[in-house]
């Protein structure tokens, strides 16, 4: 979720991700952002099936989702709070613990929140990542 066009501020935030169906559109816009096209035949046309998240080939019916491959990947929890998890996390400087995640978004289970916090911050760790070398400064320490 770090993309260019990504907002920058709450209120933006709020007005472009206040529903499944705007979550649903940033995530297919980033999958495919040159368009869908079928993985399975290449054909570039396909139906939404939104009550599964899914996209269905107009041409050969093959099913993907939006999701598939990703953090989000079989998910029942709402779109709009992962997109909510996914910004007080980055947006907070100190770190956000599962118990503050669940208190703020409402989330009814702990094991829940923590879950989308693991989720969300082993997806933001580079796996070709080298060792900091050289002088190093950090902030607020």
């Amino acid at each position: 979720m770090s993309r260019p066009d990504f907002p920058r501020t709450l209120v933006e935030f709020q007005r472009r991700f206040a529903t499944e169906a705007a979550c649903e559109a940033y995530l297919a816009a980033s999958r495919w952002p040159d368009g869908f096209h079928c993985p399975h035949c290449g054909h570039p046309e396909a139906y939404a099936l939104p009550a599964r998240r899914l996209r269905q080939c107009r041409a050969c019916r093959y099913q993907v989702s939006t999701t598939a491959g990703t953090v989000l990947h079989r998910t029942r929890t709402p779109l709009t709070t992962w997109f909510w998890a996914a910004y007080l996390m980055i947006t907070n400087k100190r770190g956000l613990s599962a118990l503050t995640l669940q208190r703020q978004l409402g989330i009814g289970r702990y094991e829940t929140a923590w879950m989308l916090l693991h989720k969300l911050r082993r997806a933001t760790v580079n796996a070709n990542r080298t060792r900091l070398a050289g002088v190093i400064e950090v902030d607020e320490t």
